[in-house]
């Protein structure tokens, strides 16, 4: 079990630890409600180190790119950030990705307990391209800011602009005093920055933005509000609402495919989906009866099954809610489904996605 940089400082905090991805990561340091409200409210700081980061670099570098991932890479502004997916031929999902567009090179960001799978996926397609994909996560931290008052707070520990960098754009510049590129994205619905320098300066840049932060109530954060942070405004998660099983086709994800920038790896497999409609359709579920729709739980409609992709106490809208792939033929708005929690079945109703409006769709 690998540990971060900041291990120590998180038990010192009075994280609790558990197992995530190969890593031992803080679960929560005091609640995971008081947690998701703090970045909700004002601000909160999440250790991501265990996420990984490549480099795709050369001539050929956006043509490679192109083939191995979902979008139009070509439509990225210099500086640019955008999300993205690996796909396999059958378009199941390899991972779902972030990719950076920087003056040298491509900065791809990939899930953690994916880096070694996706070194190896992206490598075996290199051949008849000048192109390199080097993996510097091991040298490289990763740190989230996020929350209403994160621009505030982390203004006061860098020498650039913030309000300079558009929602999902990046910038180099100094954090305190440690030179690091700034990223206007997150996973949390709510306005952020994620960060990326040396980790030799791990606890430098961590204490930094705790103390610029502490009059207005900035908070560590553990994986158990990321949680319940992404679920809100319903952002997948690999393993859940993506998965070799689950295409972005049929998780409803269809803004991060483009069919119209000529062939990619899984393409013919996606547009065939798209063309023919997934039997499976990804929608929202508030529970009727008393219980929480775990991840896994069968959803049963009409004699069909279908399953809960991710599913939990939404603390921000005060609900208990589930994302949940069922029949197409039954996913409208308002029909009432089974859940089976424990082996009773337990009503739900569909209701739209989002549950929770990101501040960016405001």
């Amino acid at each position: 079990m690998e540990r971060t940089r900041l291990y120590d400082t998180h038990v010192q905090l009075g994280a609790r630890m558990v197992p995530f991805a190969g890593f031992e990561m803080p679960v929560q340091y005091t609640s995971p409600l008081e947690e998701h409200a703090a970045v909700r409210q004002s601000a909160g700081l999440f250790d991501i180190d265990h996420m990984g980061q490549l480099i795709v670099e050369g001539p050929d570098a956006l043509s490679f790119l192109q083939y191995v991932v979902t979008s139009d890479v070509s439509e990225l502004a210099e500086w640019e950030a955008g999300y993205s997916l690996l796909c396999y031929a059958d378009g199941g999902t390899v991972d779902d990705i972030f990719i950076y567009r920087l003056p040298e090179y491509y900065y791809v960001v990939v899930n953690a307990a994916n880096l070694k799978k996706d070194v190896k996926w992206l490598q075996a397609h290199t051949a008849g391209f000048a192109v390199t994909v080097n993996d510097v996560s091991e040298q490289t931290y990763m740190l989230a800011f996020q929350g209403p008052q994160a621009q505030t707070v982390l203004q006061r520990v860098t020498d650039i602009d913030l309000s300079e960098i558009d929602f999902h754009f990046s910038a180099r510049g100094r954090v305190a005093g440690v030179e690091a590129l700034i990223g206007s994205t997150g996973y949390t619905g709510e306005y952020g920055y994620e960060l990326f320098f040396d980790a030799d300066e791990a606890e430098t840049v961590w204490n930094a933005i705790l103390e610029a932060g502490e009059a207005e109530g900035v908070k560590p954060i553990g994986l158990a509000a990321r949680d319940s942070l992404r679920f809100e405004p319903c952002l997948p998660l690999y393993g859940h609402e993506l998965s070799p099983d689950i295409s972005p086709i049929q998780a409803g994800f269809y803004f991060a495919v483009a069919f119209d920038k000529g062939d990619f790896i899984g393409g013919d497999a996606l547009l065939k989906q798209r063309l023919e409609r997934p039997a499976m359709k990804l929608v929202g579920l508030e529970m009727i009866d008393k219980g929480v729709p775990r991840e896994h739980y069968e959803v049963e409609v009409d004699g069909q099954r279908g399953f809960v992709t991710t599913g939990m106490f939404a603390p921000t809208v005060e609900s208990y809610l589930a994302m949940a792939m069922v029949p197409r033929e039954y996913a409208e708005i308002g029909r009432e489904v089974d859940v089976i929690i424990r082996g009773k079945p337990k009503k739900a109703r569909i209701i739209k996605r989002p549950f929770y409006t990101p501040a960016y769709r405001r």
